[in-house]
């Protein structure tokens, strides 16, 4: 079979077949009587193994040694090639990233493209100091793009630089909840502590208060917390048994009952919470430290039936609690009129 009819027939270009023959590769078994290359059934069968061979990710320096060389086993090559595989998608990914974000940011020209390259390199830099100051020296008059942002919230570990982060990406004015949303379903739970803290700072933004509703069951106690957060300023009633049990656990208990005391402006809400302390007081597991926690959750309520509840809690038999009570029952009583009209309303 002449070279021609080869290359038909295998796919492989004249030109690379003559490549194989000067390297030694594949070199067909004869000639015809004009010259010209004449491959037989086993040349024709080893071109494809060599086309197999390279498909792998094999040099031809490497076909041909596993083609002639029976010492060469193919375990060691193979986990080599994967590793370089690997590599070489890791690569190609963050291209795509990079490509993504520079699309996102609807560059007008090339100048916009060098300046999102140049503040991607900044945001990958090892230096905490020079990330932050990538994000705060752009933020004045100049839109950075969404996706990029959240993307390095959700790299970013060292907490000053994701405190500007989370900043510039809530007063970006992109789409960046669309961006968090698939880190707040990653299965790298600081990916997600990241995405839903990220998402809580952006309360206008549409379908934020979708995503962290999903997070409020989340396995991790602390996405779930900060969501219950998040949703409680929020007003989403939902969150009430998770920001009940962070006063019970002494997790943000502060922040969590100011919190439930935002939610009680809500006249049914305020029942669901003082039901709900009531229950976690009288609960027999309850020790000191705990009841003392929610007494001054207590404080923090609207209504007349949060202080009544209080107000019992300075005849308490737990005298650290009793005192507790009492203290705070001054503390209801040197209120403002017009605080407490407002809260018997």
């Amino acid at each position: 079979m002449l070279i021609g009819d080869v290359a038909r027939r295998s796919g492989v270009s004249t030109r690379m077949l003559r490549h194989y023959d000067a390297l030694g590769l594949v070199r067909p078994t004869g000639r015809t009587v004009g010259g010209y290359r004449e491959y037989s059934a086993e040349d024709v069968r080893r071109i494809f193994h060599v086309e197999s061979l390279r498909s792998l990710g094999l040099s031809l320096k490497q076909v041909g040694r596993a083609l002639e060389d029976p010492a060469f086993t193919p375990s060691a090559l193979v986990g080599d090639l994967i590793r370089w595989t690997e590599d070489r998608l890791a690569r190609e990914q963050e291209l795509l990233e990079r490509l993504r974000a520079i699309d996102a940011s609807a560059p007008t020209g090339w100048q916009d493209v060098l300046r999102i390259v140049e503040l991607m390199r900044e945001f990958n830099s090892t230096s905490a100091a020079r990330r932050q100051q990538a994000v705060l020296a752009r933020s004045e008059g100049v839109s950075l793009p969404a996706e990029l942002l959240a993307g390095a919230v959700l790299a970013e570990s060292d907490p000053h630089v994701a405190g500007a982060l989370r900043w510039a990406l809530a007063r970006s004015g992109g789409d960046g909840v669309a961006a968090l949303h698939a880190g707040a379903h990653s299965e790298d739970v600081d990916i997600r502590r990241r995405a839903v803290l990220a998402i809580a700072e952006m309360p206008e933004a549409p379908g934020a208060t979708a995503v962290l509703a999903d997070a409020l069951g989340d396995p991790d106690t602390t996405v779930g917390r900060h969501a219950a957060l998040a949703l409680g300023r929020r007003g989403v009633a939902a969150a009430v048994p998770t920001l009940v049990g962070m006063v019970v656990e002494g997790s943000n208990d502060v922040d969590a009952a100011e919190v439930l005391g935002t939610l009680s402006q809500d006249p049914g809400c305020a029942d669901r919470i003082t039901t709900a302390l009531a229950g976690e007081l009288a609960a027999p597991t309850a020790d000191s430290a705990t009841r003392i926690r929610l007494t001054q959750a207590l404080v923090e309520l609207a209504g007349t039936t949060a202080q009544d509840i209080l107000r019992q809690l300075t005849q308490d038999d737990d005298r650290a609690v009793a005192l507790a009570a009492s203290a705070l029952a001054g503390v209801l009583e040197d209120r403002p009129s017009e605080d407490r009209a407002d809260e018997d309303s």
